[in-house]
């Protein structure tokens, strides 16, 4: 399924936002401002102000639940999940140009914080995702000592790593050493 820039982006967002928790294996690399701040820069998210504390907690919050909505055992879950997340979340479309971004939509109104920000504009991407059918993109990669998300943009949906270029690699080649031994 081909996927526009707002939609490609928002996903890659929320799989770097999980990614951040601890709960996929690595350590938390969302723990205090100076790593918010820099996430919040990496992604570009717009209309944010100064960052204090509760927007680290709301932030974190979000990341769990995002995470609870990827590792969903089935469909319905998701569904239930992420409108537990929507329905906390103040949402106000808008279409907007900014930044040398062309006309977009932004769902996060007026004021937002920063979580807040984050859970209109990623859950609707999510929301989007479910309601095309493409539930099962939501992946955790299949690498036995990692538990990265990741949205699989395969055209046949065939993609069980989060890198290629790391635990993919690293699996092949065990893989390739393993029948060379037999």
């Amino acid at each position: 399924m081909p996927f526009g820039h707002d939609m490609v982006h928002s996903l890659a967002t929320v799989v770097d936002l999980i990614n951040t928790s601890p709960a996929t294996g690595g350590p938390d690399r969302l723990t205090d401002l100076r790593e918010l701040g820099e996430f919040v820069e990496r992604h570009q998210v717009s209309g944010v102000g100064e960052l204090d504390s509760s927007d680290l907690n709301q932030v974190r919050a979000a990341r769990e639940a995002f995470h609870k909505v990827f590792t969903a055992p089935d469909q319905a879950t998701a569904v239930i999940r992420l409108n537990t997340l929507l329905s906390e979340t103040r949402i106000t479309p808008r279409l907007t140009e900014h930044d040398g971004h062309p006309l977009h939509v932004h769902y996060f109104a007026p004021g937002a914080s920063v979580g807040e920000h984050l859970s209109a504009d990623l859950g609707v991407a999510l929301a989007h995702l479910l309601v095309e059918g493409e539930w099962e993109r939501l992946r955790t990669c299949s690498a036995p000592d990692c538990d990265n998300v990741f949205v699989d943009e395969s055209r046949n949906r065939s993609r069980v790593y989060c890198d290629s270029r790391t635990c993919g690699n690293r699996m092949h080649v065990a893989a390739y050493r393993a029948r060379r031994r037999a």
